[in-house]
């Protein structure tokens, strides 16, 4: 089961023994658990209080199942959650294969993993005994129908599916931004119960996006230095990389798509037009292919997937030099 289909529960019927969150999706993550810990200890108490949390690669199987297997003083399960827990994992497989045909009932094991293939043995005992949820990244229409449905679920309120794809492209595709997003979004609508294209950029767009534009012309139009200046105005003001990654992605995958229908039809500017890029831009983006090339042209959807992995875990360089690394080689 993905997290999202989970997360639709408003409460638990029950709470299995074992549970395994697997996926980079960090927010979610965050949500299956809170809502595990609430079903435990009731939505009044301190769960962070009364739960253990461990990390993987410090954490030991003897301490573990010594955890486990102790009665709670405070509410009907034990709970032991083991961040990060990959390691551990590879490490006590036997252990937790054993654990997992005799799992201490009156206890709860979550654990919090990148990787977990179907197919070993640990994953099928745990098939039977316990629960294991997705919380991979969302894409596309997934993503957006997340949004659309996120928002009524939890903010009660109505957003399109194309205000939804706005705000996807302005604050970009983690779900955990997204969520604190609709959360301004719903306290600037107020009493309204809809949220429109014109509330998500007026709110998330404002003059950041107005700045971000400015950074991508400054690249097109041969001005790397201003759009650099225009970057680090964004960083300094706690714009987030995925944000600014989001309105870079916008732009070119309507460029991307013009240089698609060109390289059928050989009339750039027409296709320009046909892909979306406003009026008033059609020619200095013509001018930016021209010196760009069609063979960079069309490594602009690798560029922009690198960037995007590497600020994912991918890389270890920071996000700011991710963006900077990506206007220099958008640069004509």
């Amino acid at each position: 089961m993905h997290a999202t289909e989970f997360l639709t529960q408003s409460e638990l019927k029950s709470v299995p023994p074992i549970v395994v969150l697997f996926g980079g999706e960090r927010f979610l993550k965050q949500q299956v658990q809170q809502l595990f810990l609430q079903t435990v200890y009731g939505p009044e108490a301190d769960a962070h209080e009364l739960a253990s949390f461990l990390e993987g690669r410090e954490a030991e199987w003897r301490s573990v199942a010594d955890e486990l297997k102790t009665i709670s003083m405070w509410s009907g399960k034990r709970c032991v959650i083991i961040n990060a827990a990959d390691d551990f994992v590879s490490a006590n497989r036997p252990q937790l294969e054993k654990y997992a045909d005799n799992p201490a009932k009156s206890s709860l094991l979550i654990l919090d993993v990148k990787s977990w293939p179907k197919s070993t043995k640990l994953a099928k005992k745990v098939q039977k005994t316990g629960e294991a949820i997705e919380c991979g990244e969302l894409k596309g229409a997934q993503l957006q129908g997340w949004v659309v449905s996120h928002a009524a679920h939890k903010y009660e309120k109505t957003i399109s599916r194309q205000a939804g794809q706005l705000l996807i492209d302005l604050a970009g595709t983690s779900v955990g931004l997204l969520d604190q997003e609709l959360d301004k979004l719903t306290s600037y609508v107020g009493q309204n119960k809809k949220i429109t294209d014109e509330d998500v950029r007026a709110l998330v767009g404002g003059w950041r996006l107005e700045t971000t534009w400015n950074m991508i012309n400054g690249v097109r139009d041969g001005q790397l230095d201003m759009a650099l200046v225009e970057l680090n105005k964004l960083m300094t003001a706690g714009e987030a990389p995925q944000k600014l990654l989001g309105g870079i992605s916008f732009v070119y995958r309507k460029i991307v798509k013009a240089v698609r229908i060109s390289a059928k039809t050989r009339q750039l500017g027409p296709a320009l037009k046909q892909a979306g890029i406003f009026p008033r831009d059609v020619g200095p983006t013509e001018t930016y292919l021209r010196k760009l090339g069609r063979e960079r042209a069309e490594r602009i959807p690798e560029l922009l997937a690198k960037v995007d992995l590497g600020m994912k875990g991918e890389s270890s360089l920071p996000p700011r030099l991710l963006i900077e690394k990506l206007l220099v080689e958008l640069s004509p």
